[in-house]
């Protein structure tokens, strides 16, 4: 396939926290909100005056600075940002909001805190951190909309003048919407036997518009989004296998290119940092206040670990089921950051259900925060490609 125009432009901004769409959007005069979590609602961080951006450490190398301060048993995640904030790579945010996700987070960004390595000399920096709720249900809502009131959207108005009514609110989730129609759209040719677009690709795309301004990020979404409804697919036979992507925190495009290289085509994405379903676009009426309906959407839609009510359980693997039948997926990578308690659980008790219930055959996986060129992942990747032929072979499974 012909390459796609803006791709390496994508590739570019993920280099450094402080991307140029970062520094331009300050330059224009935008607060620039800092996040670490999924569980805070988007549309919130992007009003009128502020932009968003979630907080990774590209090329991270050595934690033992991080490590000293948080011990090597908590996730790599939270150790790679605490380096790179004592590094000073996250002096540039104007504010950071922190939902208590999980502990290693929360102990990460007091960390970050503590030692001073952001907001410094910034007169009307803010730290807040919110809790979220663990059952999807009404009193976690009221729980929901008060913690996003009192930590980001009475923060944003008194330190820095940003409107916060209803109307903006409103006016924020429309433009989020659009982004999101845009995404969704160029995932639809993940789809069919001869994809448009390869998983790598549509990992870089997503993942810019988690980090950059999405302002300044549309046109170019937009043109990459006509380029693809032209663009000459890929053979049938191009990859051995489609497999759904399901777990933790990815941002490291390196793991998906991995998978790729080791013969599986990446068909979805339900990960932190993916577009399923944190590209779903959020339906507002007319009858009831903005702030409540984002709540609501982020709380039902959510796929975390972090709800534990049985109902949403539950949901997750009906969710994981209904998108592999939607993509038709051949198999599910369920990874999961080394140490990260939340998704531990999950990964376990998910992949043994997926795998003997739904009947799909599930390559259950830890992983670093940076996968670099790790033999050991693409050989199981491999081996996990070659047993899906085999079933194949052999007549398939049932799934679903």
């Amino acid at each position: 396939m012909k390459d796609l125009k803006h791709l390496i432009y994508f590739e570019d901004l993920l280099l450094e926290a402080n991307n140029e769409l970062v520094q331009q959007a300050q330059k224009d005069g935008k607060v620039c909100v800092g996040y670490v979590c999924e569980n805070t609602p988007e549309p919130l961080m992007n009003l009128e005056g502020t932009f968003s951006t979630r907080l990774r450490a590209p090329r991270t190398g050595s934690m033992e600075m991080a490590t000293y301060y948080l011990t090597s048993f908590l996730c790599e995640y939270s150790r790679a940002l605490l380096e790179r904030a004592l590094e000073g790579g996250y002096q540039f945010l104007d504010c950071l909001v922190s939902p208590d996700g999980c502990s290693m987070m929360n102990r990460a960004v007091e960390n970050m805190e503590l030692l001073g390595t952001v907001g410094k000399d910034k007169e009307h920096f803010f730290n807040e951190f919110m809790e979220i709720p663990m059952k999807g249900d009404d009193n976690g809502l009221n729980l929901y909309t008060l913690q996003c009131t009192n930590h980001i959207l009475n923060p944003l108005h008194e330190n820095y003048g940003i409107d916060i009514s209803d109307a903006a609110i409103r006016k924020a989730v429309e433009k989020h919407n659009h982004l999101c129609e845009v995404i969704r759209a160029i995932g639809e040719f993940r789809k069919g036997p001869r994809p448009a677009i390869t998983g790598y690709e549509f990992a870089v795309i997503t993942l810019v518009t988690y980090v950059a301004p999405h302002d300044l990020l549309m046109d170019k979404l937009e043109e990459t989004l006509e380029e693809l409804k032209t663009r000459e697919p890929m053979e049938e036979n191009a990859f051995r296998a489609r497999v759904l992507v399901v777990g933790s925190e990815v941002d490291d495009t390196d793991f998906i290119k991995l998978i790729e290289e080791s013969g599986a085509y990446v068909c979805a994405d339900r990960y932190c940092y993916g577009s399923l379903p944190g590209r779903d676009p959020i339906v507002l009426n007319d009858d009831e206040d903005a702030l409540t309906q984002v709540c609501r959407e982020y709380m039902l839609r959510g796929q975390c670990p972090r709800y534990m009510d049985t109902p949403k359980m539950n949901g997750r693997r009906i969710y994981v089921n209904e998108l592999a039948k939607e993509y038709e997926a051949d198999g599910i990578i369920y990874e999961q950051m080394k140490f990260c308690d939340p998704w531990a659980y999950e990964k376990m008790l998910g992949s043994h259900i997926l795998k003997n219930e739904f009947g799909y055959p599930v390559l259950a996986v830890d992983r670093p925060y940076a996968i670099g060129t790790s033999g050991q992942m693409r050989t199981r990747v491999q081996a996990f490609v070659e047993s899906i032929e085999i079933k194949k072979i052999q007549g398939g499974v049932k799934i679903g």
